[in-house]
């Protein structure tokens, strides 16, 4: 099982709880394509293929473009991807469970490299509001009524 790096210097873990199928939040998050089009975060995403551990996909938030390439799918379960960028190692993993309440997704996320290094504060606070923005996202597009 493919973790974050537990020794870099910026790490954040996020859950929130909602209220759809299991079903249609892995859909939804794991359709890259359409990230964009609930997703505001993200500005645009290039996808070649099915999501399958090796295979990448591009996208562009928050003025960084990324090129992220998938480390771990266990479908409905988990998804694993990381890269590098502006010398920023990300490591990001999802986890999706099923309880009484709705599906439990969590999130966590590291970062390290130099530029992580000369500014841990700001960068960790840019991960979390990121990962926040994610959640509140992917929460208010699968509620929403079909």
């Amino acid at each position: 099982m493919v973790t974050i790096d537990e020794t870099a210097p910026v790490i954040v873990r996020l859950s929130t709880v909602i209220d759809a199928p299991l079903t249609t939040v892995w859909a939804l998050h794991t359709d890259v394509a359409a990230w964009p089009a609930w997703n505001t975060d993200i500005d645009r995403t290039i996808v070649d293929g099915p999501l399958v551990p090796g295979s990448s996909f591009s996208w562009l938030t928050h003025g960084l473009d990324i090129t992220s390439t998938v480390q771990e799918l266990v479908p409905g379960k988990r998804i694993v991807w990381g890269g590098t960028v502006a010398g920023i190692v990300g490591v990001h993993v999802w986890a999706f469970e099923q309880s009484d309440a709705g599906v439990v997704v969590h999130t966590e996320e590291s970062w390290s490299g130099a530029p992580v290094d000369a500014e841990v504060d700001e960068l960790g606070k840019a991960l979390h509001d990121s990962l926040e923005g994610w959640l509140s996202h992917l929460k208010v597009r699968a509620e929403q009524p079909v």
